[in-house]
């Protein structure tokens, strides 16, 4: 019996199968997509509430804030205005108390004022036989000198230290020296009759422009300069001699029951603040 040898049919095994190809993987995540897009859609249509916009806040629904921000300080309460300082208690017989007792008012008008109401030049009124320029160049002058056969009345030479700068004028009379020191009412004559002086009779006036208290020798420029100024609108550009002026101001003014505008007082008050004890001149 011949043998054939026995041949195996080998069977290759073919290609493994694949899962689905990327390309069909795209398809169906765009279909599961587009039917999750269509289920939201639907949803909505059928029923679904849409929420709406964001509620904005209102002035009575305020969000609370936030925890990082600054809270602000309470206001502090206002009380109104800011109170005066209390009155200063000024002793008798300084001009700081005299002030207290000269009145406040407007300025009066400058109508009607000359000169000429106040006397024709200087006379003497003390009838000691000098006018009375020559009596406060006496007063206020040193190593004054006389006119000889005047009984020691008219002064030609003298030396002034000027109340006024502090400086030291030499007098001299005579025609362009005998200005150079001039005689001051401390309260201008203008100013007199703009604070009570329009109502007096003659023989008050003239009393008043010739009367010591309120007469100074003092520097013919400043003189020049002051005009009829009151403590509001000029003072001595010595700050020193500041008190003693206004002190001198105030005692011609109770003196003769003039009175001041509000500025003037103001001033006065100003200044005699620094120097409360100074005294009311008596001459």
């Amino acid at each position: 019996m011949s043998s054939r040898p026995v041949r195996v049919r080998s069977e290759r095994a073919g290609p493994a199968r694949r899962g689905p190809s990327r390309r069909a993987r795209r398809a169906l995540l765009s279909a599961v997509c587009a039917l999750a897009v269509l289920l939201g859609v639907g949803f909505g249509v059928l029923g679904g509430e849409d929420p709406g916009p964001a509620p904005v806040p209102t002035a009575s629904t305020q969000l609370p804030p936030s925890p990082s921000a600054p809270t602000s300080a309470p206001a502090t309460p206002t009380t109104g205005a800011t109170e005066p300082p209390p009155p200063v208690t000024a002793t008798p017989g300084t001009a700081l108390a005299a002030l207290a007792q000269l009145p406040v008012r407007g300025r009066a008008p400058q109508t009607g004022y000359d000169r000429d109401q106040y006397g024709e030049g200087w006379v003497d009124t003390d009838r000691n036989g000098c006018d009375t320029r020559n009596d406060v160049l006496a007063r206020d002058l040193t190593a004054e000198q006389f006119r000889p056969g005047t009984r020691d009345c008219v002064v030609t030479s003298g030396v002034l230290l000027d109340p006024y700068s502090g400086a030291t004028i030499l007098f001299q009379r005579g025609q362009g020296t005998s200005e150079l020191v001039q005689i001051d009412h401390v309260v201008a004559l203008s100013n007199s009759w703009q604070t009570g002086a329009q109502g007096w009779d003659a023989a008050t006036r003239v009393a008043f422009a010739n009367d010591p208290l309120n007469l100074l020798a003092v520097d013919g420029g400043l003189n020049s300069q002051k005009r009829d100024g009151d403590a509001a609108t000029w003072l001595p550009p010595d700050r020193g001699y500041r008190c003693a002026y206004v002190a001198r101001q105030v005692a011609v003014k109770v003196s003769y029951g003039l009175w001041t505008t509000q500025a003037e007082h103001d001033a006065m008050a100003t200044v005699l603040a620094t120097c409360p004890e100074q005294l009311v001149p008596v001459g």
